[in-house]
């Protein structure tokens, strides 16, 4: 896989929105901590990709809030912080008996809320593509100060749907909150476990669901379907194009972030190129997404990486 190798005139303005927290991971060889979170994740992907990147996310005043503060400045993303009274979230992922992880978080995640207003509402108003991803959609409050805080969201709002069970609080409304925005964006994103969570149904049915929602007079969004070892796929109107696993040297270490170097990887194509408008420029975005997330999983932890032959990162 070759990927585009051209200097950009200039960066393009990304404003990302959702989640940033400190991963837990406890195993059989003791405890690790990660600066993390998916929005986070996308956000520093985008800025490596070289994209001019803020995130609207909640931190406490606390030791945690300050590593991830000083992670993000490292990696050249502006930070837009709502306070929080309960201190920065936190996600514990328990591997510790060598079987599934088992994941916990506590009430500040739980409890998450992303303020609209000043600095966000002008970075937002600046902003060339907006991504949503991991937030509280069963808030029916924030949903809506949320689409009332972007505006042409047909042209420009891109969202991960990133349900996580141990943060959701009414599992019907985070469904119904997240479809009425879907139904209004360029491209959402879905993936086999977030089927299984909120509709208990196949990706295909989710995909389709989504696909039929649009609103009257407006094309339905395209929808990014990940499904982890069988690769992604892409349905655009009548474009349907698939991407397979790509195949690089090295063992996978972690799959933590492959679905957020995905997404970041065609948000940042969709920057550069427009949205794709064909099979061909579609089957590109998609394969070169795909060969990140197999570089990125290669690596422990979610931070975004390129395979070999790819271009070097601007940070």
């Amino acid at each position: 896989m070759t990927l585009d190798t051209s200097v950009e005139a200039r960066p393009h303005r990304i404003v990302v929105i959702g989640d940033a927290l400190i991963d837990e991971l406890r195993g059989p060889s003791g405890t690790r901590e990660f600066v993390g979170g998916a929005a986070l994740n996308v956000a520093v992907g985008l800025a490596l990709l070289g994209e001019d990147v803020t995130l609207l996310a909640m931190l406490g005043d606390d030791e945690a809030g300050g590593r991830i503060r000083q992670y993000l400045a490292d990696h050249r993303v502006r930070l837009v912080a709502s306070p929080s009274e309960l201190g920065t979230s936190r996600a514990v992922s328990d591997r510790s008996d060598g079987g599934e992880p088992r994941y916990e978080f506590n009430d500040a995640a739980r409890a998450r809320r992303i303020r609209f207003d000043g600095e966000a509402r002008t970075a937002l108003d600046a902003a060339d593509l907006v991504v949503v991803s991991c937030f509280p959609f069963d808030d029916v409050a924030q949903s809506a100060e949320l689409r009332a805080a972007v505006d042409r969201p047909h042209e420009r709002l891109v969202i991960d749907a990133n349900p996580r069970s141990g943060m959701l609080h009414d599992r019907g409304e985070f469904l119904r909150g997240f479809e009425r925005l879907a139904s209004e964006a360029l491209l959402v994103k879905v993936g086999d476990e977030d089927a299984e969570l909120l509709l208990e149904a196949t990706l295909d049915e989710f995909v389709a669901r989504l696909r039929s929602g649009a609103q009257v007079d407006e094309p339905g969004p395209a929808v990014l379907a990940t499904e982890g070892r069988d690769g992604a796929r892409v349905h655009d109107g009548p474009i349907a194009v698939r991407a397979g696993i790509v195949d690089l040297p090295g063992r996978v270490i972690d799959t933590m972030g492959a679905g957020d170097a995905t997404l970041s990887a065609v948000v940042h194509r969709i920057a550069v190129d427009g949205m794709p408008r064909s099979d061909a420029a579609w089957s590109a975005a998609l394969g070169e997404a795909m060969a990140i997330a197999a570089a990125t999983v290669r690596h422990e932890g979610a931070l975004l990486r390129r395979p070999p032959e790819g271009p070097a990162f601007t940070s």
